[in-house]
């Protein structure tokens, strides 16, 4: 089998027509994976791989197999998998062991999916080059001296160096579609709400999704379709009863050019107009739109994300799980367990949250950003009454070398146009869209589409436009 060009249809396809089993196809990904080791994309490659896929063989054999049964993927290490470690790459909780499953988890497991690990990350999901986990940085398999995006990083570097057929991650300002976009890989970010959090663990409450990293457009679709409905867990969670059923292709696709003046890598947006120009030589209309709020979406998502971390991790505090440092006292053991246990970034966000949500300053900086999310809504709504989706590269730049970003902000600026599909609570994805040439190598680029809410399926049409033209 040739696994670097092997997608979940086509593999779907091959273990039903029996051209080779469940164990010989998840031999070849562990075999990749021992390969690939120096990546540091998995924190743990789990010991029953072999006899996961054996059951599935079992499945297949009887005629009664779904969709994924038998199918090596790889998950993210803060969405809980019961009986396994979940660390969300943080020493707090080093040796945690999750006592149920994430509601995804428990789709895609009755669908006989093969688990080939958990994959390194941004420690609590906290970062856009999975350089802050506890446990060693990710490399990009394109160039190992680069990043391969954040907080999915490990994610999005499995499957892109073969090593997972596909990945599941979570997205809270991009951190499905950035590390796609490095890894030249596909990434969905969901409509907020149409897939269950229930079993991630909580960054942004109101921002976070998880979604799928696949090679191709078709694969991505497929993994929505089995992790998407309401769960009644989760109180976030959409009625099935709001999803459409609309297929209609997207033809008009929106541009906004003030946002690609300042900031943005020549090459980058060079690929940008190019694939804009392929896809109106296929039938798109390309239409300039104007998103007036849109300019102060990083400074109210870096509001709104510190201060929804803050109260998510107060639950960290050395005494129910995790790791316990012994103080003098109750307080002491809370300082000292929590200063060991997070690292730099996630105590930053920590500060910067409680600072905002502390009394004479909710009012000055946390609800003045809830009421300008609200206009940064209304801006791309109004948009998509003459467009059908909204186009952006995905980064600003190609992925960027370990290290080069010292500075926090210029960390954060990278996210500039992920965040508003979280915001928004809009589904957006990276697709690839060719590649940038940087020290002798060539470094993949993403095409970012934003769609109305519940518009998934326009995304996978233009997608698939995409693929064919770039």
């Amino acid at each position: 089998m040739d696994i670097n060009n092997l997608t979940i249809v086509n593999a779907r396809k091959d273990l039903d027509d029996r051209k080779y089993s469940s164990v010989e196809l998840a031999e070849a990904y562990l075999s990749n994976i021992e390969k690939n080791k120096d990546l540091n994309m998995y924190l743990e490659v789990f010991d029953d791989v072999k006899e996961q896929a054996k059951s599935a063989d079992e499945i297949i054999s009887k005629g009664l197999q779904k969709g994924l049964c038998g199918i090596p993927i790889s998950i993210k290490d803060n969405i809980l998998i019961k009986g396994r470690k979940a660390s969300s790459a943080s020493k707090i909780l080093e040796g945690y062991t999750a006592v149920y499953d994430a509601t995804v988890v428990e789709k895609i497991k009755k669908e006989g999916v093969v688990f080939l690990g958990r994959t390194n990350m941004d420690e609590f999901a906290m970062g856009s080059s999975t350089e802050n986990s506890a446990f060693g940085i990710v490399k990009n398999p394109h160039d190992k001296t680069r990043v391969p995006g954040g907080s999915s990083g490990g994610s999005a570097a499995s499957v892109a160096s073969n090593s997972a057929i596909a990945s599941f991650g979570s997205d809270t300002g991009g951190s499905i579609r950035q590390p796609a976009s490095f890894c030249g890989v596909v990434g969905l970010k969901p409509t907020y709400g149409a897939v269950s959090r229930y079993g991630l663990m909580a960054m942004g409450s109101s921002l976070d999704q998880i979604g799928p990293i696949t090679k191709t457009v078709d694969d991505a679709e497929f993994l929505f379709n089995i992790i998407k409905g309401h769960d009644k867990k989760d109180s976030t969670s959409l009625p099935d009863s709001f999803y459409k059923e609309e297929n209609k292709k997207p033809k008009r696709i929106g541009v906004v050019r003030n946002m690609l003046k300042d900031g943005i890598d020549k090459d980058v947006l060079s690929n940008f107009e190019s694939t804009l120009k392929n896809l109106e030589d296929r039938g798109y209309e390309i239409i300039d739109i104007e998103l007036p709020y849109a300019k102060y979406a990083l400074a109210v998502y870096y509001i709104i994300v510190p201060a929804e971390i803050s109260t998510n991790l107060a639950r960290f505090d050395g005494v129910r799980y995790g790791l316990h440092v012994e103080g003098e006292n109750v307080e002491k053991e809370y300082s000292l367990s929590r200063s060991k246990g997070f690292g730099p970034e996630v105590r930053r966000r920590i500060l910067l949250g409680t600072h905002i949500l502390s009394a004479g300053y909710y009012d000055a900086y946390y609800t003045k950003a809830l009421a300008a999310r609200k206009f940064v809504t209304d801006d791309f709504n109004k948009a998509f009454e003459s467009v059908d989706i909204v186009a952006t590269p995905t980064s600003p730049t190609p992925a960027f070398k370990q290290g080069e970003y010292k500075d926090p902000i210029s960390m954060y600026l990278s996210d500039v146009f992920t965040i508003t599909a979280n915001l928004t609570k809009m589904p957006a994805i990276s697709v690839p869209s060719g590649f940038v040439e940087r020290d002798g190598k060539n470094l993949p680029v993403g095409f970012q589409m934003t769609a109305p809410l519940l518009q998934e399926k326009s995304l996978f049409h233009a997608g698939r436009d995409i693929e064919d033209v770039s």
